[in-house]
């Protein structure tokens, strides 16, 4: 047969009809669409891993800082500088990339094919796959029965659990070894599916500026970023009760870089560190958890990754309420750095080793250092949950024969994390409080707290002890089989007060439940294969089982913008603060006042410190007292005049007088209605010299020089 290359062929006349639809598109328009819908294809990837680098670029340049004792708002300078220089070399790397020809095998491929397991699950022994779901409904139920008042004892759930953990682990490491490695391990993102995260993320972004949760701690984080804007200074010892003199809490050495980030940020730009926290900072840091969690839904959903993506996103709003469930650790708490972690770090952190698993490739270990140091970064917390997370994975690939890239990935996990601990306490002391880690919360009451009770508990616990049977088949589910056996290990009745006991740190270990990345395996939930006779039913029965779930969090939990979850929605954006209590505290401000500590109520001494650091109060927060002896002097002058100023104590003027000596108050401000303390103050020494009007009427006097 002749070549059709060298047939001549005559000039065809030309068409008077000129062509319509796609093909008519001109060919720099078509390979324009083309890019846009690549981007938006890869879009959630790009911006999630590109915030993972920044942050820990600036986390690293944040602890050398130290070592040249540079200014806040000079490492971020330095660190801006460096992002952009990062940015263009990745682009021109991309560039280079996509004029290079396609190589469809590469090393990271290879040892994926050199393992023979991989395989499906209904090759498992169907015995074993009862008996753990059984065991799952067992421990599921009753689990969450035990919080709503029936008498349930605990070592049900936590035998029934660990039994659906281990038989759940051995099936998924069966489906495993029974057959070759898919290629490829999942599917990229289409452009439809991240147009939708996107498109969602954002919304999550712009309902951060409404929502607001008065929270306690945030005099603690967010007035630490006011005070390194306002002295661009960064305290290592106490800023809340002296000028960074008294010994620091135990919440020192000054690891995470969250708050350091937002005082610098607010100090270059030129804003009060609050808007830069609420008003630029927390919608971004909401696009990015919404967009982690889309990223490990996809990755670890077998179908329906949109569907799953949905339900999870419902549940994290549907579900707060109590000040240890998920949901509140979101967009009412994404500011402070344990908030981020848990909803951001740990499902990127599962995602990330999922690929490395799969691919064993220079990216995925070098994603898996730098969310490491982004994880430490925003909380010394990471460096108690990520070495169980990494152990958990790392056990479930030692059962494959993954020893090697377990080894790997947890030294590339756990370096930065516990060496900087390690290296800051030597250099720098701290962490030697012991007044705080009082609390302590068995497995019951952190399953009740964190996993929740009831209804939503039982379909909480499904989500744990089903996940893995779930998950999509090989890494994923082996994953989330490794995980669910770690935490099931930790509801075992005298585990954690052994961990309590062996650690010191008993404070935070109800936060164990963090490692699971619970609102994936909730969504996946509604990708359970559904027995039908057609495609179409099959969806029509994954989409009721979704509306089910969704119903069941509006009907049996508390949402996110409940009052119930300490939450007020506005109608407009807001700081995070109950609006009165910010007016006054700006009020007071802008008064003339001596020098000298402010006195005045609770509240208003707690919202003080986010306001301005240059107001000085005498008791910042009751619960940080101690962190420096409840029964000292310091303690209890503290505790007297809190008391006088709330109204809730008359104590004598022969009693306040001292106290107000030792503590050097110049000022006192008291509502109108504590007719008490606006009648002794002048007997102390004070006179009245500033009024505030209704809502929130007040009195102010200072001291006579």
């Amino acid at each position: 047969m002749a070549n059709v290359d060298s047939i001549a062929v005559a000039p065809a006349k030309p068409d008077p009809t000129p062509p319509t639809g796609p093909a008519s598109r001109p060919a720099g328009a078509r390979a324009g669409l083309s890019r846009v819908r690549t981007l938006v294809a890869v879009a959630p990837a790009v911006l999630t891993d590109g915030a993972v680098i920044a942050f820990a670029l600036f986390t690293v340049l944040y602890h050398l800082a130290f070592l040249g004792d540079l200014r806040p708002s000079v490492t971020f300078r330095i660190w801006l500088l460096a992002c952009v220089v990062l940015a263009v070399v990745a682009v021109l790397r991309a560039r280079r990339r996509a004029g290079a020809p396609a190589d469809t095998t590469t090393a990271d491929s290879a040892p994926a094919a050199q393992d023979a397991p991989g395989g499906a699950r209904p090759s498992a022994d169907r015995r074993l796959l009862i008996g753990v779901l059984v065991a799952a409904a067992v421990a599921a139920i009753s689990a969450g029965v035990a919080g709503t008042g029936v008498s349930v004892s605990w070592w049900i759930p936590a035998v029934a659990g660990l039994l659906a953990a281990v038989g759940g682990l051995l099936l998924v490491r069966q489906a495993w070894l029974s057959g070759p490695a898919p290629t490829p391990a999942a599917p990229a993102p289409t452009t439809v599916q991240s147009a939708y995260a996107l498109v969602v993320s954002v919304l999550v972004g712009i309902s951060s500026f409404f929502l607001a949760r008065n929270t306690p701690d945030d005099v603690y984080y967010v007035g630490k970023s006011v005070w390194i804007a306002e002295r661009d200074l960064i305290p290592l010892n106490d800023f809340l009760f002296s000028e960074n003199v008294l010994p620091a809490m135990g919440s020192q050495p000054p690891i995470p870089s969250i708050e350091v980030f937002d005082g610098a940020f607010a100090n270059v730009v030129g804003i009060h560190a609050s808007s830069a926290l609420w008003y630029v900072l927390l919608p971004i840091m909401a696009v990015l958890a919404a967009l982690a969690l889309w990223r490990l839904t996809h990755r670890w959903a077998p179908r329906r990754p949109l569907l799953a993506f949905t339900v999870a996103i419902a549940y994290l709003y549907l579900v707060a309420g109590g000040d240890a469930a998920l949901g509140t650790f979101h967009l009412p708490r994404l500011h402070e750095g344990k908030g981020m972690f848990v909803s951001a770090v740990i499902p990127l952190m599962w995602l990330y080793l999922t690929e490395w698993f799969d691919n064993r490739s220079r990216r995925s270990l070098l994603l898996i250092v730098a969310l490491s140091i982004t994880a430490i970064g925003l909380t010394n917390t990471a460096a108690i949950i990520l070495p169980m997370l990494v152990g958990a994975a790392g056990f479930a690939m030692l059962l494959v024969g993954r020893w090697k890239a377990a080894v790997v990935a947890a030294v590339a996990a756990l370096a930065y994390p516990i060496g900087s601990l390690v290296v800051s306490r030597l250099l720098l002391g701290g962490m030697t409080a012991t007044g705080a880690d009082d609390a302590f919360f068995d497995a019951a009451y952190t399953y009740k707290r964190t996993l929740l009770f009831g209804v939503v508990g039982v379909i909480s616990g499904l989500a744990l002890w089903c996940g893995a049977l779930l998950a999509r088949r090989r890494t994923p589910a082996l994953l989330a089989a490794g995980a669910t056996l770690a935490l099931s290990v930790l509801f075992v009745p005298g585990v954690l007060e052994l961990l309590s006991a062996l650690s010191g740190i008993s404070v935070v270990l109800w936060r164990v439940p963090w490692l699971l990345a619970l609102p994936t395996l909730i969504g996946l939930l509604c990708t359970v294969r559904v027995p039908a006779p057609t495609r179409a039913l099959r969806r029509v029965a994954s989409g009721g089982i979704a509306v089910l779930l969704v119903a069941s969090f509006a009907l049996f939990a508390t949402p996110m913008w409940s009052p119930k979850s300490w939450v007020d929605v506005h109608d407009r954006p807001t700081w995070k603060l109950p609006q009165q209590r910010q007016s006054i505290a700006f009020w007071i401000k802008g008064l003339d006042r001596p020098q000298g500590l402010l006195l005045a109520p609770k509240t208003i001494m707690r919202t003080t410190p986010i306001v301005t650091s240059e107001v000085r109060v005498v008791l910042p927060r009751d619960f940080y007292l101690v962190e420096y002896d409840l029964n000292s002097q310091f303690a209890k002058d503290r505790l007297l005049l809190s008391g006088f100023a709330d109204g809730a104590a008359s104590p004598t003027p022969a009693e306040l007088k001292p106290a107000l000596d030792r503590l050097d108050v110049g000022t006192i401000c008291v509502y109108n209605g504590n007719r008490y303390a606006r009648d002794t103050a002048p007997r102390l020494g004070y006179q009245e010299f500033a009024k505030r009007k209704a809502p929130g009427a007040m009195t102010c006097f200072r001291r006579a020089d």
